[in-house]
């Protein structure tokens, strides 16, 4: 038996997947989540590249999608020798095409000169 704690809502209910049974979700919300989780689980994945021509020095990135999960520290590295040049848009593109998982690195700040 696994145990499972559901992030869809602030309930966190205890999901318990016993082969195909599940039990103890407060909704069908949770046992699509259990069921996604199980299956391919993903993630979104939340970072920092350097930042040019700004008194910051970096500047906060997010996947514009979930990507899978057993990707997310190569994700991650991908960062590493990134440099972004200031002005920069909120949703700008930053990493495009993360891995061929057609998801992308993108801006969540917008940093003028």
């Amino acid at each position: 038996m696994k145990e499972f704690t559901c992030i869809v809502c602030p309930k966190g209910c205890r999901i318990f997947a016993d082969g195909d049974t599940l039990t103890g979700a407060g909704c069908g919300r949770g046992l699509e989540y259990v069921r996604s989780e199980m299956e391919n689980p993903t993630r979104m994945v939340t970072s920092t590249v350097r930042l040019a021509g700004s008194q910051l020095p970096r500047l906060p990135v997010k996947t514009s999608a979930p990507i899978p999960k057993e990707m997310m520290l190569r994700a991650a590295e991908l960062l590493n020798d990134v440099t972004v040049q200031a002005p920069v848009e909120s949703g700008a593109v930053i990493v495009k095409n993360i891995l061929g998982t057609g998801v992308d690195f993108i801006a969540t700040k917008s940093v003028g000169e």
